[in-house]
């Protein structure tokens, strides 16, 4: 594995940790408490792994040229921007809800809980889309 695989694998890590959270969510939506756990956490350790491979890709790789022209650069931009200023909430949101979670402050949890999900989910899915959108659709010269 080379510095360069970690783009792809960046976007399988949140596409990943997107799947587990919708699955977590229909879990405890149907009251399977130890399988939401179980996906849970793995969507959390799926989130961590994501982060160190994304800060030692962009520690490594320099900056990088959004290739699009047109109409779809501000739709890029956008779609970064809001992306980038989410998943900076992430790691805090998703720690203190796992946390509240796990230690059975099950109303708390709830109440974090409707916060983090949809902004984690957001943040899992657009980051493969923008994966889409720098490296395959529209790569730079």
């Amino acid at each position: 594995m080379s510095i360069s695989d970690l783009p792809a694998i960046n976007a399988t890590l949140n596409g990943t940790c997107a799947v587990l959270l919708l699955i977590a969510r229909n879990r405890i939506k149907h009251k399977a408490i130890r399988q939401h756990r179980a996906l849970m956490i793995s969507a959390y350790i799926t989130s961590i792994v994501f982060l160190g491979c994304y800060l030692t890709y962009h520690f490594n790789a320099g900056i990088l040229h959004f290739g699009g022209t047109g109409i779809i650069r501000p739709i890029y931009f956008t779609l970064l921007t809001s992306h980038t200023i989410l998943a900076v909430t992430v790691p805090v949101l998703a720690t203190i809800t796992l946390i509240r979670g796990l230690r059975g402050r099950y109303r708390a949890h709830r109440a974090i809980a409707k916060w983090t999900y949809p902004v984690w989910l957001y943040v899992s899915a657009t980051g493969v889309v923008i994966y889409f959108m720098v490296y395959q659709i529209f790569p730079s010269s």
